[in-house]
């Protein structure tokens, strides 16, 4: 007997509504604003007893840093040929992290909302609004020359006049001048003697050419860095109004009549992108879902694999974000993970192989590894 038109109509509308139900439980997770759905950790697939025991092991290693982190910048910089503090500074709480897994948060501990600094992470959120700029057409070509629109005497030396975009944000462009009354010369780390090289040809991670960096973003959307990064990235995730990205005192600049501050790319002599440990894991979240967050591209995938690929002379560094091909970096972590690391111990670990980030503030860095190891564990891919 053949079954009724209305029968196989209720079959097919029985297994639409069941395809979209499922779709719909499939959907990625993006936490509100305000808000952040936790999961136990079998709920996401991962196991309770080895994911606490990563926890305990994160509480046990806390940094060297001293809390007074007004003491410990002082010391860092003593021995420098410029050692004068130039932003503010903010003293540090104790370790805290969060680990998110398919969006959800599967386990966090300390303070997971106060606000710190977070050093050399600022650097991965001048790499996203590099991303920005070029997805708009600000930069036209990754390897054109700055000098084409940034016109303000710093690239007008021969040596100076051929450095890229990519150079700039791959710390390759060997970049030679003087900003904020500090010449490059005070964080040349691989030899402050040595001759420069060719752009394009040396790495060197060098926080005034960051700096500069940071400048040059400022050229091009004429207007303050933080004012871009809340209105185009941070804002659309749904991020705190708590977080601050600082310059220093002597960083103003005029633009078109306005003065604005230029940031810095860390917290070297002070200043930086200050944060919460939530917020800098939206921030990863957003780089784990290659730019997009629930309906919007709001950083293309093309930038997105640009920013994470790693220049020729450096490997395990892309467009200011730390890479690990061959385990390089971390050797628990996997080949296709990439990370924001700032001094201290503060880390936005993006590890798309298993749909996870972590972020970890205070911890001491050689046990890094040890932690990424403990929570791989805790995963389960059945």
């Amino acid at each position: 007997m053949r079954p009724s038109v209305h029968r196989c109509a209720g079959v097919l509308i029985a297994a639409l509504f069941g395809a979209a139900r499922l779709a719909a439980q499939e959907s990625p997770y993006y936490p509100p604003r305000g808000a952040w759905a936790t999961r136990p950790p079998p709920a996401v697939r991962m196991d309770s007893i080895e994911l606490a025991a990563a926890v305990a092991y994160a509480l046990a290693h806390e940094t060297p840093f001293l809390r007074d982190l007004h003491e410990q910048i002082r010391r860092n910089v003593a021995n420098e040929p410029f050692p004068d503090v130039l932003g503010p500074i903010r003293d540090r709480g104790g370790p805290a992290g969060v680990v998110v897994r398919s969006g959800y948060i599967a386990a966090q501990w300390g303070d997971v909302e106060r606000v710190d600094m977070t050093f050399s992470v600022a650097k991965s959120y001048l790499g996203a609004l590099v991303g920005l700029a070029l997805d708009r057409g600000l930069i036209r070509d990754p390897d054109e020359a700055v000098a084409a629109t940034v016109i303000d005497g710093a690239y007008a030396s021969p040596h100076n006049a051929p450095i890229t975009w990519r150079h700039t944000f791959t710390q390759t462009s060997e970049w030679e001048g003087t900003l904020w009354d500090t010449p490059d010369v005070a964080d040349r780390r691989r030899g402050r003697d040595r001759p420069l090289q060719a752009p394009g040809s040396y790495y060197e991670y060098n926080d005034v050419r960051v700096n500069r960096a940071a400048l040059n973003l400022l050229h091009l959307f004429r207007r303050p860095l933080p004012e871009v990064l809340r209105a185009d990235l941070l804002g659309p995730i749904g991020a705190s109004d708590t977080w601050e990205w600082h310059g220093y005192r002597n960083s103003w600049v005029t633009i078109d009549g306005r003065d604005i501050q230029s940031v810095s790319g860390g917290g070297h002599w002070g200043g930086g992108v200050w944060a919460s440990t939530l917020d800098h894991a939206r921030f990863g979240l957003l780089f784990l879902r290659r730019g997009r967050w629930e309906g919007r591209q709001l950083l293309s995938e093309r930038v997105v694999g640009l920013l994470t690929t790693g220049a020729a002379v450096q490997p395990t560094y892309g467009w200011m974000w730390w890479l690990n091909p061959e385990g390089r970096l971390y050797p628990s972590a996997p080949a296709s993970a990439f990370f924001a690391r700032g001094a201290g111990g503060n880390i936005i670990w993006v590890d798309p192989e298993h749909d996870l980030v972590a972020v970890v503030r205070w911890m001491d860095t050689a046990s890094v590894d040890e932690f990424m190891r403990l929570v791989l564990r805790a995963v389960r891919t059945e």
